[in-house]
């Protein structure tokens, strides 16, 4: 028996629907990353883009444990001596509230030339209003 390996002409993309307020920033973004990759599906493929698109809403109300809010931070360097900027997890989430969950869940996936591309499939909002409505996303419940 051979080993089935998808084509990326062969994959059917679906839309899901996530509502981050109230979620764990962690246990939300492993969930998501797995949607990108396309884990779920049992014709995943390492080499194609075998995963779905996902929605996020609500992004801003998400919740971390701990001391995260005043103890993590987000480092950007300009290239230039003294360049180093750092942003707090609370100021971030007042800014650029959608960057977190990027940021969270880019570092859960893959680290080559596909992980752009599945970032592309991932759509972040801070409220409820999104523009996906017409391709009827399908709601998923991601456990606390």
């Amino acid at each position: 028996m051979k080993t089935y390996s998808a084509k990326p002409t062969d994959v059917e993309h679906k839309w899901y629907l996530i509502d981050a307020k109230g979620m764990n920033l962690g246990r939300l973004s492993t969930k998501i990353a797995q949607l990108l990759m396309g884990k779920h599906k049992p014709a995943y493929t390492p080499n194609v883009i075998t995963g779905d698109i996902v929605v996020v809403i609500n992004c801003a109300k998400i919740k971390v444990t701990g001391n995260k809010l005043t103890d993590k931070f987000y480092y950007k360097h300009s290239g230039y001596p003294g360049g180093l900027k750092e942003t707090s997890l609370k100021e971030m989430l007042e800014k650029h509230p959608n960057r977190v969950i990027e940021h969270s869940v880019a570092g859960m996936l893959p680290k080559n030339k596909l992980r752009d591309k599945m970032l592309l499939n991932l759509k972040v909002y801070p409220t409820t209003d999104h523009k996906h409505e017409a391709q009827k996303p399908e709601l998923i419940k991601v456990e606390a």
